[in-house]
């Protein structure tokens, strides 16, 4: 595992040596970005192309006059829509108007909103030339002309696995609230401190494992607690492998498709597989097969139950409404008023 580690990272150094520096364009995407040069969120032809043309990297609208710096697939789905693998800047948008990233001559790369506020920044530095190129894998890499690596967007996922992407201890992936809400949700994937690679409901009132299921032990689950390595990747072919001997195939396991594996605003791991000919992305492995078992599916005071053809549903026990019908996660609340003090006895309903 260290060592597919170790060899991704030479990749990168050797396809970084194979292109040259290229400066930013107004009016063109571009190969890479260099100390001084900047990216607009006003010219949406302002993007970086992995050479491949696989993946995409610029401004990416997340919501109204709301814009997040973020990684995609550069063919749209079937919906027409772009697949995003990674945003800088998911829980603080940029406005749509005079917003940059920008390459600062000391290498530090910024993103600065429409009043010049910093929202995110790789506090790099270097007195050599420096570049921010995406390569052929989707990771966005930040180099010095020597092939030092200074930041990589790998090292910082937010609900999104690449193949060889590797999950570490010091990493974790982290849903999105909804699914056109981008912004960091309430689910977590990340290696516990007994070693074991575990997803996590982290809600406003609660907070409980819900995989593997807590009332099996880590053994008993096929899991080990003794490698403290901390480490976890799938490679081209579809195969996971954990530290915590964790390891799973896809179902379509082979060369060809393009993977990711996302931890989605659900709560539910899948790894996805794209098939070309439709567009269309088609789960090739879940973590949990029954939706209801995941911790606050429906929030508090709420029901799930199955339905065919939809999936999970959610109601509220009787007496409640919907707190918001947007968001199943923040539960029902009570049709009736409640009201109690020290001077009275009794409830008024």
């Amino acid at each position: 595992m260290a060592t597919s580690f170790l060899l991704l990272l030479l990749l990168n150094v050797l396809v970084l040596s194979s292109l040259p520096f290229s400066s930013s364009s107004s009016s063109a995407t571009l190969s890479s970005l260099s100390k001084g040069s900047s990216l607009s969120v006003e010219n949406p032809t302002n993007v970086l192309i992995s050479s491949n043309n696989l993946f995409s990297s610029g401004f990416y609208p997340i919501g109204e006059n709301a814009y997040g710096f973020a990684i995609w697939f550069t063919k749209p789905s079937s919906n027409g829509n772009h697949t995003l693998v990674w945003l800088a800047n998911r829980d603080q948008p940029i406005n749509g108007r005079l917003s940059k990233l920008s390459l600062l001559k000391n290498g530090n790369l910024i993103l600065t909103d429409a009043d010049q506020s910093i929202l995110w920044a790789t506090d790099t530095a270097s007195v050599s030339s420096v570049q921010l190129l995406l390569l052929d894998n989707g990771n966005l890499i930040l180099s010095t002309s020597d092939n030092v690596l200074l930041w990589q967007s790998f090292d910082s996922p937010t609900n999104t696995l690449l193949p060889q992407q590797p999950l570490t201890r010091r990493t974790q992936l982290v849903s999105s609230r909804s699914r056109t809400n981008y912004s960091s949700g309430l689910y977590k994937l990340f290696f516990d401190d007994d070693n074991v690679l575990r997803l996590v409901f982290d809600g406003p009132e609660t907070s409980s494992i819900y995989w593997p299921d807590a009332w099996l032990s880590a053994e008993n689950d096929g899991r080990s607690r003794y490698n403290d390595t901390r480490i976890a990747e799938y490679d081209l072919l579809g195969h996971f492998l954990s530290s915590d001997k964790l390891e799973f195939r896809a179902a379509d396991y082979g060369a060809g498709p393009q993977r990711r594996l996302v931890l989605d605003f659900d709560g539910n791991l899948r790894l996805y597989s794209l098939k070309e000919e439709t567009g269309d992305w088609v789960v090739s492995w879940q973590a949990k097969s029954k939706a209801c078992r995941i911790h606050g599916a429906c929030g508090l005071n709420g029901m799930c139950r199955y339905s065919a053809g939809f999936g999970r549903e959610c109601s509220c026990l009787p007496g409640f409404r919907i707190r918001d019908p947007t968001d199943w996660s923040r539960g029902c609340e009570p049709e009736f008023n409640l009201s109690c003090n020290q001077s009275e006895e009794n409830f008024t309903f």
